[in-house]
């Protein structure tokens, strides 16, 4: 079994709803949902900094090129809905 840290967290009730529904429609349990969430910020968060760095050694994406990355996220998302794929869960 993984190792968790314990954490005793405070959130406005309005928040506290929103991520007891959420992780009830994943099947996750709240600190599940809490986990997964911050994982994918960190993910995205990875991924700018990632996009910062190519366009400081290479300069900015063209309209075209973002253009095409576009149209290429759109393409998978819709073969994902295609083939069922679903949203992988950490936690």
């Amino acid at each position: 079994m993984a190792v968790r840290k314990k954490r005793s967290i405070s959130v406005p009730p309005d928040l506290d709803s929103q991520i007891e529904a959420a992780a009830a429609r994943a099947g996750m349990s709240y600190s599940a949902w809490l986990a997964a969430t911050a994982r994918k910020e960190f993910a995205i968060r990875a991924g700018l900094d990632g996009v910062a760095q190519f366009e400081r050694e290479h300069g900015a994406f063209s309209s075209d090129e973002i253009a095409e990355a576009q149209a290429w996220a759109k393409a998978a998302i819709e073969r994902g809905k295609r083939t069922g794929a679903r949203q992988r869960r950490t936690a």
